[in-house]
């Protein structure tokens, strides 16, 4: 346990002492993003009979708990590998579940500052209600714990800052957008419809949306389900790449 806290403070203390950068920056991002769709679509959209600013905020409020998440791990372990300094954390005789729980835990809790802090901003700008706070929270951990997992693998994987941009740019930006972040599905072609279906992040967007709002294109428990899955597999990967070592110490 000491290990896990020493690993885990790490994680804390790398991205909190940049908050302006990996907090701030992100929530503003998310801003952004509702003052301009917002003030374009809120009089000619309504989705579920939601006026269109409700519906949007959590989709937001998710996505940034996943891209950071993701970017929190992800980010650790490619600076960590060109830096070096990852052997301080591969020589002591830690075991892998360790070092997996304190980054996962670490860029859970990131995704749900910036999280947080795009509620507390976004707000006010709507009656935002909350009809089911447990499948606010459920979704909330165990959707930045999956990202948290996938950033681990993505920072094993790559071994350039570049090929995580790339990693970033070409899959986690196009599941994060193309999830229901702005729009409901039902609103999509039906072949388009059918593919949303094959994304993961989908049901993250949709399980943290019914939450507030009581209404989703699938039953909470279904995406809850689905997510699970999505995690166990992606520990399942990451701690075997930990264990063989791959791409670390090799």
């Amino acid at each position: 346990m000491i290990a896990f806290w020493t690993l885990l403070y790490k994680e804390l203390l790398r991205f909190w002492k940049v908050a302006f950068q990996t907090i701030a920056a992100p929530v503003l991002t998310a801003l952004l993003y509702l003052v301009i769709f917002g003030h374009v679509l809120e009089d000619h959209v309504r989705v579920h009979g939601v006026p269109y600013t409700s519906f949007l905020i959590p989709g937001l409020v998710m996505m940034q708990v996943l891209q950071n998440a993701f970017a929190n791990s992800s980010s650790s372990l490619i600076q960590a590998k060109i830096t070096g300094s990852i052997v301080f954390v591969l020589l002591p005789p830690l075991p892998y579940s360790v070092f997996f729980a304190a980054y996962v835990l670490a860029a859970t809790l990131r995704g749900l500052m910036v999280g947080a802090g795009v509620l507390l901003v976004t707000v006010w700008f709507v009656d935002l209600r909350v009809e089911a706070p447990f499948w606010i929270l459920a979704f909330a951990l165990l959707g930045g714990a999956l990202f948290g997992a996938v950033g681990m693998l993505a920072g094993i994987w790559v071994e350039k800052f570049d090929q995580l941009a790339a990693f970033q740019n070409f899959l986690i930006m196009p599941l994060t957008m193309l999830s229901g972040v702005f729009y409901s599905i039902y609103t999509l072609p039906t072949f388009w419809r059918g593919v949303s279906h094959y994304n993961p992040v989908f049901y993250m967007i949709d399980g943290f949306r019914y939450g507030f709002f009581g209404v989703s294109d699938v039953p909470p428990a279904q995406s809850l389900a689905v997510v699970a899955v999505c995690f166990t597999l992606a520990s399942i990967l990451v701690l075997q790449l930990l264990k063989d070592g791959w791409k670390l110490r090799n």
